[in-house]
């Protein structure tokens, strides 16, 4: 196998399939099989989204997966973004459509239509609604499970707003959910605005959570974008103001994708496979039992108690499989299972627990009568080590350079003025592309780095997936 160190992509790979992920076999290139373990894993993820969505006041909706050509040709700009990348439908049997219709790349062109219904007056704002499903975007870069996909397990977010004001609001909200879902997951970033040219097609400006990876490169887990009214134009969502006049409503989206699991595989793996979050694991303890000739009956009944035991307060797994315990602790390291409890005849005797760690090293024991609290404590531990750790590796990650020839492999911190053709020298002179400017904007003294006028922001450069 691949090592982490010398093949990051062969190790990616590798890892994930260990796991038990996904299955990648599926006769369509990019869209790969949820098994029941990486399924798990991905709709507590989604868990934790539908528990953020509900606290601010967000409502489920599910919109149909086939967009007619005629509303998605609406927004031009939007258009001229997706249009390398669209699935389009032409016929159903024999016939010959009279619209051709396209399978989502995301949902804009298909809520708006429908938003413009919905929205009357000022009472009915603002609308805040959210969908988890999936979305298709014929991606002609080198497909890799969770990391680039054609067929993408995604969550949409869309609001409507009175104003640009109220809108605003909506994007400063977004962005304390994305920071309370990154420390659940565990997976650091770098929050930035977008470029002009690299914004969402139709944005008035996009941000992005940009997480750092060992593969060298930041992978984009996360967008927000404000769109002032640039939709609701060409859609017509406007609405009655209390004065009487009408008015369009002004909007934003929060968008994230299975790439989060993708995130958590590449930031936390190690060669023995992956490694997850108690929070998103779907085991969160594994309880192993050691038998002994002339004891099996004994160790495992008492085994199954304990497994019983913890079971009523975290996700427990009882594995009585007969495997040789190395088989198991094999599988279950690959699987990324946060702890593993071992219970054998001197455990027995001396009333203790063998207690493993998955993200560290070696193995403890702690008092029988304490497991319940001694394992939840340290899944807390867990949890809170790991991102301490991936956030460790962001900061060192982080480096500040004065010139393009400076650049590494690394998040490239450097004075840009903001011009467009700087900033596309810029990516020329390093191979690299600008993941844009910090949100909200940092303190900065500098110059730019191409025509040396002042810089009152910096600039992120990193090789991206």
């Amino acid at each position: 196998m691949a090592t982490k160190a010398e093949d990051f992509n062969e190790w990616y790979n590798e890892v994930v399939d260990k796991a038990g992920l996904t299955d990648k076999r599926y006769p369509i290139k990019g869209m790969n099989v949820w098994t029941p373990y990486g399924w798990s894993a991905m709709t507590r993820i989604d868990g934790l989204m539908r528990r953020e969505m509900a606290r601010t006041g967000h409502q489920e909706v599910s919109f149909p997966l086939l967009v007619p050509e005629s509303e998605f040709k609406k927004e031009a700009d939007h258009i001229r973004g997706f249009g390398e990348e669209v699935y389009w439908v032409t016929r159903a049997g024999k016939n010959e459509l009279d619209v051709p219709m396209c399978l989502r790349p995301t949902s804009e062109t298909a809520m708006y239509p429908i938003f413009s219904l919905w929205i009357r007056s000022h009472a009915d704002l603002p609308l805040k609604v959210f969908q988890i499903v999936s979305t298709f975007r014929y991606d002609t870069k080198q497909t890799r499970a969770f990391l680039r996909v054609r067929e993408i397990h995604f969550f949409e977010a869309h609001t409507c707003h009175v104003d640009e004001e109220d809108a605003e609001r909506q994007v400063r909200q977004d962005v304390e959910i994305m920071d309370l879902l990154g420390r659940e997951l565990c997976v650091p970033y770098l929050l930035n605005r977008r470029t002009d040219w690299d914004k969402f097609p139709g944005a008035h400006y996009s941000l992005a959570a940009d997480a750092w990876t060992p593969g060298g490169r930041t992978l984009q887990v996360a967008t927000i974008h404000h769109y002032r009214d640039n939709f609701a134009k060409a859609y017509d969502v406007g609405y009655e103001a209390e004065d009487g006049t009408r008015k369009f409503v002004h909007q934003t989206t929060y968008g994230m994708s299975e790439r989060l699991l993708g995130a958590i595989v590449a930031i936390h793996g190690d060669d023995r496979g992956v490694i997850l979050p108690p929070a998103v694991a779907p085991v969160q303890v594994v309880v192993v039992p050691i038998p002994e000739k002339g004891r099996q009956d004994e160790i495992l009944q008492e085994s199954r108690r304990l497994a019983a035991e913890l079971a009523e307060h975290v996700r427990t797994e009882f594995d009585e499989r007969d495997l040789r315990p190395g088989a198991k602790f094999f599988e279950w390291e690959a699987k990324g299972v946060p702890l593993r409890l071992e219970l054998g005849p001197r455990d027995l005797a001396n009333g203790v627990v063998t207690v493993a760690r998955r993200d560290a090293e070696g193995r403890t024991t702690v008092p029988r009568t304490d497991i319940v609290t001694t394992a939840r404590d340290l899944l807390r531990q867990i949890q809170h080590d790991m991102y301490a750790r991936a956030e460790a590796s962001l900061r060192a990650a982080t480096v500040d350079i004065a010139a393009p020839g400076e650049a590494r492999q690394a998040i490239n911190r450097i004075g840009w003025c903001g011009s467009e053709d700087c900033g596309r020298q810029l990516e020329a002179d390093t191979g690299m592309s600008i993941l844009g400017t910090p949100f909200p904007r940092e303190p900065y003294g500098g110059t730019c780095a191409v025509c040396g006028k002042p810089a009152d922001a910096p600039a992120y450069l990193a090789r991206t997936y």
